[in-house]
């Protein structure tokens, strides 16, 4: 299941299966894309984060559900779901953050790899583990490659290892590597609160012209820029900045 948890500007999405190192359902991942949804068009959220309830954040896909699955229709249905959570993710007006300990491994790398920010204590664990069961990280494949080099983006996706959560932030996929739990429970604290006190529109805008930028050649988003800068300057963005420097310097 999928606990939800309001607290101020923050909603909180649990994966709420920690028996099973809390793997996707067909059900939690219907629930997931619905809460990333909801999150989105609550005024009142300012970041989305993902926890796994006990000691592990997601094993991944219930596979032996999945494998269920017969008709073609249902299939291609319930695959559109699932990498419904990831458009939702990557549209997502407001920033979205993982906090990660014990397994994140599979579908639940894929998970973590899909939020904007992702936080880890020295428990975590990292794999694209597909490869095991012989077949390609297919989701994860369009999230890793674009995330860091194409060579180490390969080796994630072929790798049939666990890999340590050191080794990810040496590869700049983690934003903070801490310790133990309660390290991690302090940096997610910091961290979250820092984003809630951002600017929502600042934070929305800034997060278009990041994705849009990225499939872009420098002079197209240069242009892009140049525009966003004007539509600053005639929407009172600029003078409301200089004032709140100026009430900062007095």
């Amino acid at each position: 299941m999928i606990r939800t948890e309001q607290v101020g500007a923050v909603t909180t999405l649990w994966l709420a299966r920690p028996a099973q190192r809390n793997a996707l359902t067909v059900e939690m991942i219907r629930a997931l894309g619905e809460g990333i949804a909801a999150a989105e068009a609550d005024s009142a959220c300012r970041c989305l984060v993902l926890k796994g309830e006990g000691d592990h954040f997601c094993a991944g896909r219930d596979l032996g559900q999945t494998a269920a699955q017969s008709e073609l229709g249902a299939i291609v249905d319930d695959s559109a779901t699932y990498s419904a959570i990831y458009r939702g993710l990557h549209r997502l007006s407001k920033p979205s953050v993982a906090v990660v300990r014990g397994y994140a491994v599979a579908g639940g790398f894929t998970l973590a790899m899909g939020c904007d920010f992702v936080l880890a204590d020295e428990t975590a664990r990292f794999g694209a583990l597909e490869m095991r069961a012989g077949f390609p990280a297919a989701v994860n494949t369009a999230i890793l490659t674009r995330l860091c080099g194409p060579r180490q983006a390969l080796e994630l996706l072929l790798s049939q290892d666990i890999v340590p959560a050191r080794t990810l932030h040496a590869m700049g996929l983690l934003n903070r590597l801490v310790a133990d739990a309660e390290a991690l429970d302090e940096a997610a604290k910091d961290f979250v609160g820092r984003l809630v006190e951002l600017d929502a529109l600042a934070v929305r805008l800034t997060k278009e012209t990041h994705r849009a930028v990225g499939a872009m050649p420098l002079d197209d988003a240069l242009t892009m820029a140049s525009q966003l800068n004007a539509l600053l300057v005639t929407g009172g963005k600029f003078r409301q900045g200089a004032d709140k420097f100026s009430q900062r310097r007095k």
